[in-house]
């Protein structure tokens, strides 16, 4: 008997776990999976945890082992059809006996596009498109990457309301507030790449590690990658083992995507000076902006972005704004808004 309810909880649940924290990005999906007895139950579950681990359906089934002949398999992702590190997903259903299948969203690679065929031309019925947008945002970048054939790229940016990065004589800390910076960590832990200019290595010396509310470095970190000619002192925070660290000898931001995919990295953050970002806003090459804007007027200092080499208004580049989120005062520190925007569109 079908029971959407059940499936649609075991589908958020699917979801929640294809996102469980420290799992590594990189060149696969994040997938989850739940197995439902008939009466809505569930018997086990399990979600992809890094390239050459078992997927998603495949660790759900070792899970729930003989008890998963005559369940629903409720998937974030259409379970695949090729044999990469591990073996079809959709064959591995079929041998369990799962009597059905219910898809968030079809799979968008054509290597691995074939499992609903496979589960049907076998007697499993499927069904596909529960839940499916928030799938789709799940593996945005992954998508990204298939269709791009480079890294997804998120520019973030902390300004005053005038739009300046640091006073001017260059102190910063902190033009952002508490929160803003607590939530900045976050979208770090959501991507597979810290990214920088050489100069800001140089002159700040950031750690780009990604850390807890706490104040402590998680447990995986993306990797951190410098872009640049510049030679940099060994003693540069950046170099410490907290996490694995790339300098790039390119000033060209397509180059550096490129090198980046190819290392199977899927999610750029950018948080580079002004310099950095102007480079890539002038190659076309920033998919996403997370600016956080304090409510504090400098008058004079460093902008957030360099020449854009935009003389005229009417060429000026436009943001769709997406999202605009107020993180509250807290002590001392006034609310700061965060912005997501995407760079092409039009408020």
């Amino acid at each position: 008997m079908v029971n959407p309810e059940a499936e649609r909880t075991a589908m958020a649940r699917a979801l929640e776990i294809a996102a469980t924290p420290g799992v590594p990005l990189g060149p696969n999906p994040r997938v989850g999976c739940v197995l439902l007895s008939p009466d809505g139950t569930v018997v086990a579950e399990g979600h992809h945890r890094g390239a050459g681990t078992p997927h998603a359906e495949a660790a759900a089934l070792a899970a729930a082992g003989d008890r998963a002949r005559g369940t629903t398999a409720v998937v974030t992702l259409e379970p695949c059809n090729h044999t990469g590190r591990t073996g079809p997903c959709a064959d591995a259903l079929v041998r369990a006996g799962v009597a059905r299948v219910v898809v968030a969203r079809r799979d968008p690679n054509p290597e691995a596009q074939g499992g609903t065929t496979t589960l049907r031309d076998a007697g499993i019925e499927v069904v596909h498109g529960l839940m499916e947008t928030e799938s789709a945002h799940l593996n945005r970048a992954w998508e990204f990457g298939l269709r791009h054939e480079r890294p997804l790229v998120t520019w973030k940016f902390a300004a005053s309301l005038d739009g300046r990065s640091a006073a001017a004589d260059g102190t910063s800390r902190w033009v952002s507030s508490a929160a803003a910076r607590r939530d900045t960590h976050r979208l770090r832990g959501e991507c597979d790449v810290m990214l920088v200019g050489s100069n800001t290595i140089a002159v700040d010396d950031p750690r780009l590690t990604v850390r807890d509310d706490e104040g402590h470095d998680v447990a995986h970190q993306p990797l951190r990658v410098v872009m640049g000619q510049r030679d940099l002192a060994p003693d540069r925070n950046v170099f410490d083992d907290a996490a694995p660290t790339l300098h790039v000898r390119s000033h060209d931001p397509a180059e550096v995507l490129s090198e980046l995919f190819d290392l199977g990295r899927r999610h750029v953050f950018l948080e580079g000076g002004p310099t950095v970002a102007a480079a890539f806003l002038r190659a076309g090459l920033v998919d996403e902006v997370v600016a956080y804007v304090a409510p504090v007027l400098l008058g004079a200092g460093r902008g957030a972005v360099g020449d854009l080499g935009i003389t005229t208004i009417a060429d000026a580049l436009s943001l769709r704004i997406d999202d605009v989120t107020v993180l509250p005062a807290a002590g001392s520190d006034p609310a700061n808004v965060r912005l997501t925007m995407t760079p092409g569109g039009s408020s």
